[in-house]
């Protein structure tokens, strides 16, 4: 007891402080907040650059629908597998450290697809592409908290915006190289620039300075255990868990198959193809962007509802559209649709039942990532890769009827 009152003590006088950080240190953190959000930026950047070469990798490895399945699912493979190791590795090196050192295994790792000439040597090679991926994203992500716990300002919107504008100027940049230059000058081309951000963002986030101690946490490690979260906040998070994964399940499917879809459906052109994922990473953009303000006047429900919905319609236009311009335009839609429900999701799990709600609810996130690729990659052998993508949009309105069934729960 005496322990709870010291910390809300300190809670008072922090709740009293300036929102703002003391002017002493505000050049800084305004120079550490701009080279994260770089760092998540060529993150999405080197992601979407390998995104728009699949087709040319596919075919220098001879690969089939559901082989290329399996070795895509390498990448989701080997982030799972280094992301309890990296949150390991930040606590005991600093989250600012392995986020330099792992977005720079990433950038190298980036350029290997497309030396490999077989599935199995392209599957191997993903896996380290998805262990720097995945190590990356968890490295960042936990310098962002960080920071925005310094900064006392609701920031962190600003870095994952970044994250798509990066993959929006990869997509267009590979879809301007393609057919102009091979796959592997073109990976090596953005694995560069990644190196070349990371020294000097690296440089840049090293030099400023560190976040001071939470007062909280000594108060929060202690009451944890009495902290347990009750069964019906225990069965919210599960509900927004799979509305999570269903929203994950369309990202992952769309980033790998799109551009296939493109090229070997709608008979569009490689370059023409590559607008197919900008298109669907220009309007995640915008839609991130705007989503506090739609939250806000809408309500997190309503969003949710309206953005699993529409990401129906566009993608149900998507695969069945016979023109390039009317599946280009269904991507928009999914990417405007998607862009806000998988955040918000992640946001109520931790208003339900605090850091264990959201950690349950990426988990089921990361498993729709998991289990998307192949999906499509076995349903597009075994019936059409345009009916493998009707799957998309049937989660999709999942995704929108799950975030109804918990407004229904929360109520009662």
């Amino acid at each position: 007891m005496p322990l709870l009152n010291k910390t809300e003590a300190r809670s008072s006088l922090l709740s009293a402080a300036p929102t703002n950080p003391p002017s002493g240190r505000s050049s800084s953190w305004s120079a550490a907040r701009l080279a994260l959000t770089a760092f998540f930026t060529v993150d999405g950047f080197l992601f979407a650059s390998w995104v728009v070469r699949i087709p040319d990798v596919r075919a220098q490895v001879s690969a089939s629908h559901s082989a290329l399945g399996l070795a895509l699912l390498c990448i989701s493979a080997g982030a799972v597998a280094t992301m309890a190791l990296i949150g390991r590795l930040c606590l005991r090196y600093g989250s600012r450290r392995v986020t330099i050192a792992s977005v720079a295994v990433f950038a190298l790792a980036a350029a290997l697809p497309a030396h490999t000439h077989s599935v199995l040597a392209l599957g191997a090679v993903l896996l380290l592409f998805g262990a720097g991926y995945g190590a990356a994203n968890v490295a960042m992500n936990s310098a962002a908290v960080d920071l925005v716990a310094e900064l006392r300002r609701p920031v962190m919107p600003s870095f994952h915006a970044g994250y798509s504008l990066g993959g929006l100027l990869g997509a267009a940049v590979g879809g301007l190289l393609a057919g102009r230059i091979s796959a592997a000058w073109s990976l090596a081309a953005a694995a560069a620039l990644g190196l070349a951000v990371t020294a000097v963002a690296g440089t840049a986030l090293l030099r400023a300075p560190a976040a001071l101690p939470r007062p909280s946490t000594a108060a929060t490690a202690t009451t944890a255990p009495a902290a347990r979260p009750s069964r019906h906040a225990r069965l919210l998070v599960v509900l927004l868990g799979l509305t999570a994964l269903c929203t994950a399940y369309g990202e992952g499917a769309l980033a790998d198959w799109a551009t296939l879809h493109l090229t070997d459906d709608v008979h569009a052109s490689a370059a023409t193809a590559a607008a197919g994922y900008a298109s669907f990473a220009f309007a995640m953009t915008a839609g991130r962007l705007s989503g506090t303000w739609l939250s806000e006047r809408l309500g997190q429900t309503r969003v949710m509802l309206l953005g699993g919905l529409t990401a129906c319609a566009g993608m149900a236009t998507a695969a069945l559209a016979p023109s390039v311009p009317l599946a280009l335009a269904g991507f928009v839609l999914v990417g405007l649709g998607l862009a806000n429900v998988f955040p918000l999701a992640i946001a109520q799990a931790g208003a339900a039942a605090g850091p264990q709600g959201v950690a349950t609810a990426s988990t089921l996130g990361y498993a729709g990532m998991l289990i998307g690729p192949p999906v499509i990659g076995f349903l597009a052998d075994a019936l059409s890769l345009p009916a493998a993508l009707l799957t998309v949009a049937a989660s999709s309105a999942l995704a929108g009827l799950l975030a109804l069934t918990v407004r229904r729960h929360r109520a009662a």
